[in-house]
């Protein structure tokens, strides 16, 4: 297989994802052009922070298109932010358009805990998926987060958890994915994740 690119457009947590995928044994790369991501096998797209901030950079960053096209053609994986970056438009600041993979929006969680929502919470399955297998519904994973993607379409639902709302936990269409939580931080249920996105990828251990 080919590398893993690792979109660093100056939002993302990339390092923690770049060891993760060392652990593996997946070659992976830090990817800031074009010609780095066309050449990539798959792209995994990190964020942390605020959305119009990150979309803001992303286009300053000159990857928008390169993005959109790798997310069509090769396995793509967003991940917190970058998970949500995916949707159409946030309601987070001030609306915000996104790169309109996934129809729907980007909304907050409508609870009356503490937010953000910071730690450990249960995947509950709305559908079995590729990216899952290996990991028993009910699997702990790490959020930090305030706001929740809000998916138009219910097939693309892959899994929730339960905050006192019901926050979208996995989304996915194909080989296009986003995961709210951060499997990198989540221990070996996000190292299985990881392994399963490699296998898509083709080169896991």
């Amino acid at each position: 297989m080919g590398y893993i690119g690792i979109v660093d457009y100056g939002a993302g947590n990339l390092m923690s994802v770049s060891k993760a995928l060392d652990f593996l044994g997946l070659e992976n790369r830090i990817v800031t052009t074009p010609d780095g991501m066309e050449q990539a096998s798959g792209i995994i797209l990190p964020g942390v922070g605020a959305f119009p901030d990150a979309m803001q950079a992303l286009e300053e960053s000159g990857l928008t298109q390169s993005l959109i096209h790798a997310a069509k053609t090769r396995p793509f994986l967003g991940i917190c932010l970058g998970a949500q970056m995916l949707f159409e438009q946030s309601e987070e600041i001030h609306p915000t358009r996104g790169l309109g993979l996934l129809p729907g929006c980007v909304q907050k969680i409508d609870t009356d805990l503490k937010l953000p929502q910071i730690g450990w919470n249960s995947l509950e399955y709305r559908k079995n998926d590729p990216l899952l297998q290996d990991v028993p519904e009910g699997a702990y994973v790490y959020f930090v987060h305030t706001f929740k993607m809000c998916p138009a379409e219910q097939s693309d639902l892959i899994a929730t958890c339960d905050y006192h709302d019901r926050v979208t936990a996995m989304v996915g269409r194909g080989k296009l994915y986003g995961c709210q939580f951060h499997p990198e931080k989540s221990g070996e249920v996000g190292i299985t994740i990881l392994r399963n996105f490699g296998n898509m990828v083709g080169g896991a251990k």
